[in-house]
């Protein structure tokens, strides 16, 4: 047996279990990270996050693994939260730090209001990157789902992102279809299914199906994702607020390969020990 430190946080409800790898010696397999993430029987998280030294000229290592024991590429929300984490448990006193993750580095940044910018680099729009299977590169792509076509844009924000125009997202099949479109053959990795609601040029509202996770109450690659593709679209401007069931995020993008930058909340609930 062994017992684990850990603090509980969320960017806008988006939940996670943060756990300090470098002063710890973590090893957990997918069952233990499933059994953390439980609801019932854990912690309960929608992604457990680890801070570990890094591999390359960086300050940190981030790794993300989804409730179901998946580990992947990014997270926007847990971005954020890594940033608050490793600044209030003094792992660190710089305001902007470089972060070693699967695909590259990004750079959190604690604003003096106390919110998170996090520059998520420059989104990929090849259909290798997310991985996809198309024939070459597009703005839209159709998919079918039982003889149906489904119209969706695809990018990679450090994981891959599928965007969905809907016209309500009270009403949007999130539930049916979001499963459809994260399962889908054409990814074969999977892929987040963004639904997203253009009310003008600078306001989107959007609901996000997340690989591994079901549907969750934010979703910060998803919220670049669909800010970059309604702008790849001729439909969105620069600076976009992004409301999601569990408040709202600013994504900024000049286009072109400039960065996404995602600024938001990081709160802290609780610190707690479990036994593994």
């Amino acid at each position: 047996m062994q017992i684990i430190s850990f603090s509980k946080m969320h960017g806008l409800g988006n939940d996670f279990v943060v756990i300090d790898a470098i002063n710890q010696d973590i090893n957990l397999n997918a069952e233990q990270i499933r059994f953390i993430a439980n609801r019932h029987f854990g912690v309960g998280c929608d992604q457990l996050l680890l801070v570990e030294k890094p591999t390359i000229n960086a300050d940190f290592r981030y790794r993300i693994f989804n409730a179901d024991g998946g580990e992947v590429e990014q997270c926007g929300n847990g971005a954020r939260c890594f940033a608050r984490f490793v600044h209030d448990q003094g792992l660190s006193d710089k305001n902007e730090i470089a972060v070693e993750t699967n695909t590259g580095i990004i750079y959190p940044q604690l604003e003096p209001d106390g919110q998170v910018s996090v520059n998520m680099g420059a989104p990929k729009f090849d259909p290798a990157a997310l991985p996809f299977l198309a024939d070459a590169q597009h703005l839209s792509y159709h998919i079918t789902h039982q003889g149906e076509a489904i119209n969706i844009g695809a990018v990679s924000m450090g994981n891959p992102h599928a965007v969905y125009k809907v016209n309500d997202i009270d009403t949007a099949p999130v539930d049916t279809l979001g499963p459809v479109i994260s399962t889908h053959t054409d990814f074969p990795q999977g892929v987040n299914a963004g639904f997203m609601q253009i009310i003008n040029r600078g306001h989107i509202r959007l609901r996000v199906y997340e690989r591994g996770a079901a549907e969750t109450l934010a979703c910060g690659t998803g919220a670049c994702a669909a800010m970059v593709v309604g702008r790849q679209w001729g439909e969105l401007d620069d600076s976009v607020k992004v409301d999601l069931p569990g408040g709202q995020l600013l994504i900024r993008w000049q286009g072109d390969a400039d960065p996404v930058w995602m600024t938001g909340p990081a709160t802290h609930v609780f610190e707690g020990k479990i036994e593994i």
